[in-house]
């Protein structure tokens, strides 16, 4: 019946929805935790973009993809460090709400 294909145009969507969704949550979130989610999702989006561009505009060529690796990689120990930290300001602080955080 409906024979639509998907093109680039919708993993972009998709990419670009993520990212929104990370900012806006990194915007209004008041939890620690859910802020380095929302950082996650921005993560998510950017890779997903990567993933796209190399897929449908160079043959042959795993540039793209190597960033994306090495984008997923460096989030994995941005997410580390920043749960490091975050652990060490609770220990402080005993709150995980942003606001207890304003003298940084």
């Amino acid at each position: 019946m409906f024979s639509t294909s998907i093109t680039i145009y919708h993993y972009l969507f998709i990419g670009l929805i993520l990212f929104l969704i990370g900012t806006i949550g990194s915007i209004i979130a008041k939890n620690v935790i859910k802020v380095l989610i929302a950082i996650e999702f921005m993560l998510t989006g950017i890779n997903v973009n990567l993933i796209t561009f190399a897929s449908y505009c160079s043959s042959g060529n795993f540039d793209g993809y190597v960033f994306a690796l090495f984008y997923v990689g460096i989030g994995a120990v941005e997410l580390a460090v920043a749960l490091y930290i975050f652990y060490l300001m609770y220990r402080k602080k005993e709150s995980d709400n942003i606001e207890s955080y304003s003298e940084l």
